[in-house]
């Protein structure tokens, strides 16, 4: 833990307590468990003072509940004191697989459901918590961040609404443009990425990559995903290239413009491992048109990492194109939530991010610079050294 030290020299804001959403449930018990795990190994001397008090714990978790009436309207419920806290609330806008029933129709909770839900809670609270902090891996309507034409900014409204309600920090992962913090600059906010997580699952998964500049390549998607491509070809010193969207912008389809054809731009990847890097896949259709132009231009093997693994028109393409060699591996975080039958899948490689969120939380509750935990460059070049010496 690169914070261990400054979190022994400094106190904590106020007590922990993590209130994990229903749609965050699984991810919220491992960050809990990290956490006790942390505070049961750190200062001993004084856990008497009463500064330190419920510092160590068995369970920072709050247990609380958003019932819901026939109508499909619903209240939420803290069912314990969280009274002088600094309080975490973890949710996951994007997790589909819940449900309600309204007049007796069975619903699924879409993100406007999530995001109700999370409001709900913080009105719970009713202003007792010393600080309240929102987790939100997924940020809500954070594809709908800027404006062309009349249309709703809504990812601004909701950062705005949380903070009016009294959240102190927001934090997300890969945010789609993390710009959007310009409508709340007096408050916290914090976006972070997890290339050292892609690159520790992606050695441990497949242990004969070599990340060098004769045999493995970065890939950026489109132009949007510029910025990660270049971050990862430069930490590992190898070469990247870029496919660019050409759309047909006389047409809408679905709400936005076709795509004519990804033309790329860069070296040759022929006999290369590639790695493409994006922030998400949603049907995954232009994902994998570039990993299958990857391979008819001779790349050796194909991985796929993305943040958020949302699979919104299912697997099935995705095993298609495993078959027939498009794609060698799919790496994605369990920040949201992930069908269970994608587990079962050859090409799927889970990048577990509970310990590194079970980190962020633990420095903000102390007020620590949390500025090493947003630059993995160190930890992804002690990786690499690591692979060179074999032990991973």
């Amino acid at each position: 833990m690169p914070n261990i030290e400054l979190l022994e020299k400094t106190l904590p804001v106020a007590p922990l307590k993590i209130v994990a959403m229903e749609s965050c449930k699984v991810l919220g018990q491992k960050v809990n468990d990290y956490i006790v795990s942390f505070r049961q190994n750190t200062i001993n001397e004084v856990t008497e003072s009463p500064l330190y008090v419920n510092y160590k714990s068995n369970n920072y978790l709050v247990d609380c509940c958003c019932p819901r009436f026939g109508t499909g309207e619903a209240k939420g419920m803290i069912k314990e004191t969280i009274r002088g806290t600094d309080l975490f609330i973890m949710t996951d806008v994007c997790n589909y697989s819940l449900t309600y029933t309204v007049n007796g129709h069975l619903n699924h909770m879409s993100p406007d459901d999530h995001f109700q839900d999370l409001k709900r809670v913080i009105s719970a609270a009713n202003g007792k918590a010393r600080r309240i902090n929102v987790i939100m891996p997924f940020m809500y309507e954070s594809r709908q961040h800027k404006r062309t034409k009349r249309e709703s900014l809504d990812c601004a409204i909701a950062l705005e609404e949380l903070t009016a309600m009294g959240v102190t920090n927001i934090i997300t992962f890969d945010a789609h443009d993390p710009r959007v913090q310009n409508a709340i600059p007096l408050k916290g906010f914090d976006s972070f990425n997890p290339p050292y997580q892609f690159m520790k699952a992606l050695f441990r998964d497949v242990p004969d990559l070599i990340a060098d500049k004769e045999h493995l390549m970065i890939i950026s998607p489109d132009e949007g995903a510029m910025h990660r491509a270049v971050y990862f070809s430069n930490v590992l010193g190898v070469d990247m290239g870029m496919f660019y969207k050409r759309r047909d912008y006389s047409t809408v389809v679905n709400g936005k413009n076709p795509i004519v054809a990804h033309e790329f731009l860069g070296d040759d990847v022929a006999g290369k491992d590639v790695l493409i890097i994006d922030d998400m896949i949603s049907s995954g259709e232009s994902m994998l048109d570039v990993a299958k132009q990857l391979k008819e231009r001779k790349a050796a093997r194909v991985f796929v990492c993305t943040t958020f693994g949302l699979f919104t028109d299912g697997l099935k393409k995705f095993d298609e194109y495993y078959e027939k060699g498009y794609i060698t591996k799919v790496i994605t975080t369990n920040l949201t939530y992930l069908p269970p039958e994608l587990y079962e899948k050859p090409y799927f490689v889970k990048a577990d991010m509970s310990k590194f969120l079970a980190l962020i939380i633990d420095s903000l509750n102390h007020d620590v610079s949390i500025g090493t935990v947003l630059n993995p460059t160190d930890k992804i070049h002690a990786l690499l050294e690591k692979r060179a010496r074999g032990e991973i």
